[in-house]
């Protein structure tokens, strides 16, 4: 009868196998993405108690696998950077199709690689569009299982994929027939692959969406409490660092909102001769329950062995409950895998898209600060709209970056504490005088703040010029002025309550209790969607 049992569980448990190695192969892409089995059991074991029960175990096991799916995913890409997000989604979604053998190892190996390259002897057909190594690829596909005569099909109706080709969505049309009723949607991709390989990552993106779901393409914003939550006093918490981030001024932040600062927080950088200092320091607080963070690690190189070994004596009988080692460090291969193994990991990156820009700029300090936000008395309204303000073009700047040159001529590392320091100013300025000086404003955001990073003059120009669109006086006064003058505008009323989090098809700005001015759609929640560029606004 046990044994009877346990075999209804077997596909569950194939399941979670194939999860783990997929995890498993994460450290090919950064060393710092290092997982242990005993990390990913005792997540699984989460999943067991925290996912919905059903007498029914074909309904038991559906809530299970999706419920500890998802928990993974949310888990394992806060410790992602934003870039390696959408490529743990794909590889999470073709191995769960090659474990169904709804994908084909070798179809799968030439998506990633477009095959060996030998020589072709087959002239290319349509030179004049068709680059030669689009074409050699498409040659090498039509010799794999599944796209027999694909090459001489091609060839024939050159005609309909050249309108392919020129399409501005590729990934949405349908392919010429018969290959539109003939491949599988992951063979369509690979032909999109092949002949517009600049739309693979939103083929990708819609791919993951249509197989997983839409909340594997949209990853949860970065919450340091949350991260705390799922730590003890034996477990380090790591920072991965990225360039322009500095996550101490939110740790700094977070531990006196928990009660830990002062004498209470020690903090050290890392450097030659500070290894003993942040061994006492570590000693003390295992001893007193106050929070040791060691800042900068991977410049310790030599010092890294001794800190493995300190964190594998961490033990609950020896350890005060109330102690935490905080760790920052940029990728570094010497970094100790058990360290990492048997860690918290989080990176703090600007999030991918406005929406999620905008949550986090509204939901970390100071804006998510009451005290903060209900700083300027009598004078709300206007210091609501320009805090929204350049909250959203803090997010513009930095979408920019991902456009290449289009975006910025350099690349610029603008991140929070640009925003804070602006935002502090701002408030500054709204108190001290009576008719904001916006003028100095901008000057100190454009040139100082944010301009201060920026060494090309054309960048310093078009930051300055942007920064008019959402630093002038229509802002202040005039309650339907758009960002955008093609977006249409829609009057939609935002609550006093700040939200606990952000679904994926609503999105709240906490704080706001006016109201907002933008391309969206209702819910019955007072919440809205987002659907295109917006402002804010006021009755």
């Amino acid at each position: 009868m046990i044994a009877q049992s346990r075999e209804g569980y077997r596909s569950i448990a194939k399941h979670s196998s194939v999860l783990y190695f997929s995890i498993a192969d994460l450290p090919n892409i950064d060393p710092m993405y290092q997982y242990s089995l005993a990390w990913f059991i005792n997540l699984y074991i989460m999943s067991i108690e925290q996912s919905n029960k059903s007498k029914i175990l074909e309904k038991r096991l559906r809530y299970l696998t999706d419920h500890f799916t998802y928990s993974l995913y949310k888990n394992v890409c806060r410790s992602l950077f934003e870039k390696d997000k959408l490529l743990f989604s794909f590889l999470l979604c073709t191995n769960l199709l090659k474990d169904r053998k709804e994908v084909n190892q070798e179809q799968f190996i030439f998506f990633l690689t477009g095959g060996i390259g030998l020589e072709n002897n087959v002239k290319n057909p349509a030179p004049e569009w068709l680059s030669d190594k689009s074409w050699d690829e498409v040659c090498r596909m039509s010799d794999l299982s599944g796209f027999g005569g694909f090459r001489k099909s091609f060839m024939v109706n050159i005609a309909d994929w050249k309108r392919y080709y020129d399409a501005k969505e590729p990934q949405k049309i349908k392919l010429p027939e018969p290959w539109q009723s003939k491949l599988s949607d992951f063979q369509k991709m690979t032909v999109l692959r092949c002949i517009r390989p600049d739309k693979i990552v939103q083929a990708v993106t819609n791919f993951v969406e249509e197989k997983l779901g839409r909340h594997f393409i949209e990853p949860p914003p970065f919450n340091i409490s949350t991260c705390y939550q799922d730590s003890n006093s034996t477990m380090p918490l790591i920072f991965v660092l990225s360039p322009g981030a500095d996550p101490m001024a939110g740790l700094l932040k977070f531990a006196e909102d928990k009660g830990f600062g002062g004498a209470k927080f020690n903090a050290i950088s890392l450097g030659q001769g500070q290894g003993p200092i942040a061994k006492k320091m570590i000693e003390s607080g295992q001893e007193d329950g106050s929070w040791v963070a060691l800042q900068n690690v991977h410049l310790a190189v030599s010092w890294m062995p001794q800190l493995e070994k300190i964190c594998e004596d961490f033990s609950p009988e020896t350890v005060n409950p109330n102690f935490r080692l905080w760790l920052t460090s940029y990728p570094s291969p010497k970094f100790p895998v058990t360290v990492l193994q048997n860690s918290v990991k989080m990176t703090n990156e600007p999030p991918t898209g406005l929406k999620a820009n905008l949550y986090q700029s509204f939901t970390t300090d100071p804006v998510s600060d009451p005290k903060f936000f209900s700083g300027c008395p009598e004078k709300e309204v206007v210091f609501e709209k320009l805090l929204f303000s350049l909250c959203f073009f803090h997010a513009i700047v930095q979408e920019r970056k991902k456009f290449g040159p289009i975006g910025w001529n350099i690349p610029y590392g603008f991140n929070d504490s640009d925003l804070r320091i602006s935002l502090q100013q701002l408030q500054l300025f709204v108190n001290e005088y009576s008719h904001i000086p916006l003028n100095a404003v901008t000057y100190l955001t454009g040139e100082c703040n944010y301009g201060g990073r920026v060494t090309d003059d054309w960048d310093r120009r078009c930051i300055t010029t942007i920064l008019r669109v959402y630093y002038n006086e229509d802002v202040v006064h005039d309650n339907k002025y758009k960002f955008s003058p093609s977006a249409p505008t829609m009057l939609l009323r935002v609550g006093p309550t700040i939200p606990t989090s952000s679904s994926s098809n609503n999105f709240h700005l906490p704080n706001c209790r006016r109201c907002l001015v933008c391309t969206t759609t209702w819910t019955s929640q007072g919440s809205f969607r987002i659907q295109s560029i917006f402002l804010k606004t006021y009755c």
